[in-house]
């Protein structure tokens, strides 16, 4: 089955860095685009950023510049370099991907940016 399992959510200051993960399994995973979202206390689902299999990468203008989404697949995962992080980026972030027409999502990873 599909599974996704996120890592690398910690607490960092404002301006820091961090590297967060999407192990995936159970599909193919060079054939499909992934995304990374993110739901901050309070607020809605947020999309963050998404790859496609063809290597197109599109961004949310609240991180553009500031993050970077990247993919190794021979190790079927998917990353989210974050860079400049403010404190409005602290959430708890997911990784999702469709598979024939199916919804999935990891757990999620949680992130925490102090001033």
């Amino acid at each position: 089955q599909v599974q996704l399992v996120e890592s690398g959510g910690d607490t960092v200051q404002a301006g820091g860095s961090l590297r967060l993960s999407c192990a995936a399994s159970g599909f193919a995973f060079s054939d499909y685009a992934l995304t990374w979202y993110r739901e901050a206390p309070g607020k809605g689902r947020e999309w963050v950023a998404h790859i496609g299999n063809n290597g197109y990468i599109s961004y949310a203008d609240s991180v553009k510049g500031r993050f970077s989404i990247s993919r190794e697949d021979a190790k079927n995962t998917m990353y989210l370099q974050m860079d400049a992080v403010k404190v409005e980026d602290s959430a708890v972030y997911y990784c999702y991907v469709l598979v024939r027409g199916d919804s999935y999502w990891g757990q999620g990873t949680q992130v925490t940016v102090s001033a």
